[in-house]
């Protein structure tokens, strides 16, 4: 895997002047899932953002910002941590820095500022999504991981998550 400090990336909180970086980022990554929800933007051109406003302003939330230099490359948003299990609730990587470990790098890092629990939905639809996660998983528990699909609640027309689940030592 990439040394996320040899390739100059940083994996830090995000702080509220991060937040229109993060918005920007989030509309990119609403529009990576369209492909396989079919939700479309609303008339603005914008997608639903309360996990935006949530990972800024909730408590037992923790946004984080990956950059390199100036260059943002992508967020992760964990919810939960004032729960049992922790929930990485949204992360996402520009396409000009996948498929270099970066993205490996950056979930290793934030799975490492909280550990215990994790669980982290991801979608069958989504080819690229099942083999990171899976390899996320196995990483980070080895065999000691599981996968299970569940209903998208209050959405019964889309397929099932699928959600893994692990722990991550101290």
């Amino acid at each position: 895997m990439t040394d996320l400090s040899e390739a100059g990336v940083v994996v830090r909180p995000a702080v509220p002047g991060d937040r229109p970086v993060v918005d920007r980022l989030w509309l990119m990554f609403r529009h990576d899932l369209s492909e396989f929800s079919g939700l479309l933007p609303r008339p603005d051109g914008s997608f639903r953002d309360e996990r935006v406003v949530d990972a800024f302003s909730s408590p037992g939330w923790a946004p984080y910002l990956f950059v390199r230099g100036e260059h943002p490359l992508g967020f992760a948003f964990v919810r939960a941590l004032d729960a049992p299990v922790r929930v990485l609730n949204s992360f996402f990587v520009v396409r000009g820095a996948r498929r270099t470990d970066i993205g490996l790098g950056a979930v290793r890092e934030v799975l490492t500022r909280h550990p215990g629990r994790w669980e982290i939905a991801f979608q069958y639809e989504n080819p690229g999504a099942v083999a990171f996660w899976r390899r996320v998983a196995a990483e980070a528990a080895g065999e000691a991981w599981t996968e299970e699909p569940r209903p998208v609640p209050g959405r019964p027309e889309l397929p099932p998550d699928v959600w893994i689940s692990f722990d991550t030592a101290p």
